[in-house]
């Protein structure tokens, strides 16, 4: 009688135990930053299903995206989601990044009152709800100030208020134009120490709007003028709160090609950062560009062209968005490289000539451009004349490592239009390569707590 009582009671305490989804840090959480996911109070042994869900915009629309997986939890009744590996689920193999990387839009109703930057978490056992916990992702901290730059337009200036000049980090983004990448990563980059300065540089209408958002800049990706950032810099030297002898770039894809162009002519800057880069100066496109004068650069220095790679059937490419044939940037690139070797020479950007650390990142199975080969010779030749250069270089991985590893990447293939890698490479890259590049950042600028 005695043991039956005390079996009863244990199992009594067991079910009474409470099963949780600890998330931490607590409170909202800068996107980018680290998470813990750990769950207790479960059954030992017992297997756990948690799901993820997220709004996001997409096509100008709310979406919903989720992702789940099922795991056993250990003899404790505990589970850690940075070392667990799942049995099933939309993705493999132990990795914290999992569930965020891994969500594709999904078909079920919008919880109620769920808003965009709210994770929504849900442990299930056996069909049923048994945890939830919501993780609160925010852009950047309260105490970053972003203010908008005159002369500039689109462009934005954040930083965290306070005693002492903080080193600097100039944004440039890709060939998607307009103003995004500066109001989106100039907020984020300050919450880390730096100030920071957003700089748009051209600005197309959308296939669907003829409305374009910066009119005051280049509709077309010709003559872009690299000099535009010595500008950038003479702005920056009249502020009291910022040490313009500490200047670095970060620039994404067609940005990547921008900085290390600029690095190679402007002896101000002090560290350098190019994901998915390329090595030499490339044709440009656009409006611009007519028939008769179809063969013009990417980018202008002092006013003067600078040498560059044509394309190949480039427009034979693009007819896939028509016949919905894959569409492919990669192609036309490598065909114009192919096509006209000696114009690969004439356009090498010469990184050799920046003496100053360098990070360069990309991956080879890249569709928009063929951004790890590319890296591979930034590295190489930089590497012959005895420089400080920081390569990292992925072979699954394609064009989207532009993102911080907390992100989806299920829908970087999923229409006629190609950027490359599978959705786990591309995410695994994100998240080396956005810690890696923080570290390099505040390594090289001196950024001090």
């Amino acid at each position: 009688m005695f043991r039956s009582r005390c079996l009863i009671w244990m199992f009594a305490c067991a079910a009474a135990t409470a099963q949780t989804i600890d998330i931490t840090p607590t409170g909202p959480v800068v996107e980018g930053d680290p998470v813990a996911i750990r769950l207790a109070g479960l059954a030992p042994n017992s297997s756990v299903t948690v799901s993820a869900e997220r709004l996001l915009r997409e096509n100008g629309k709310e979406a919903l995206y989720r992702a789940q997986a099922t795991f056993a939890a250990d003899a404790a009744g505990k589970l850690d989601l940075s070392t667990a590996k799942p049995a099933s689920g939309t993705y493999r193999g132990a990795d914290i990044h999992g569930l965020f990387w891994s969500m594709a839009p999904s078909a079920n109703a919008v919880p109620p009152g769920m808003a965009r930057g709210q994770l929504v978490f849900e442990a299930q056992v056996e069909g049923k709800a048994v945890a939830k916990a919501v993780l609160q992702l925010v852009n950047t901290l309260p105490t970053v100030v972003t203010e908008s730059v005159p002369g500039f337009p689109g462009a934005v200036y954040s930083a965290i208020p306070g005693p002492g000049k903080r080193p600097v980090l100039i944004i440039l983004g890709g060939s998607e134009g307009g103003s995004s990448a500066a109001r989106e990563m100039a907020p984020n980059f300050a919450a880390r120490g730096f100030a920071v300065f957003g700089l748009p540089y051209y600005s197309p209408a959308a296939w669907n709007n003829p409305v374009r958002e910066l009119p005051s800049l280049p509709q077309s990706f010709v003559d872009i003028p690299v000099d535009r950032l010595a500008l950038a810099r003479a702005w920056l030297m009249t502020r009291k709160d910022v040490d313009a002898n500490r200047i670095g770039i970060l620039g994404f894809s067609k940005g990547a090609e921008f900085v290390l162009i600029a690095a190679s002519k402007m002896k101000w800057i002090s560290s350098v950062v190019a994901i998915v880069p390329s090595d030499v100066v490339w044709q440009g496109w656009g409006p611009d560009v007519v028939p008769a004068d179809s063969a013009r650069s990417s980018f202008s220095y002092e006013g003067k062209a600078l040498p560059f790679v044509p394309n190949k059937d480039f427009l034979q490419e693009m007819a896939g968005f028509q016949t919905g044939a894959d569409v492919r940037y990669r192609r036309p690139y490598d065909k114009g490289r192919a096509a006209f070797p000696a114009a690969a020479v004439s356009a090498r950007i010469r990184v050799e000539d920046f003496k100053g650390p360098m990070l360069v990142a990309g991956g080879i199975e890249d569709q928009m451009w063929a951004s790890g080969m590319m890296a591979q010779n930034i590295a190489e030749r930089r590497a012959g004349a005895k420089l400080e250069t920081v390569a990292l270089i992925y072979t699954d991985a394609g064009h989207g490592l532009t993102g911080n590893g907390w992100v989806p990447t299920t829908q970087y293939n999923a229409g006629p239009f190609k950027t490359g890698g599978t959705a786990e490479a591309n995410a695994r890259a994100q998240a080396e390569i956005w810690q890696t590049t923080l570290a390099f950042l505040s390594r090289t600028l001196a950024l001090r707590p």
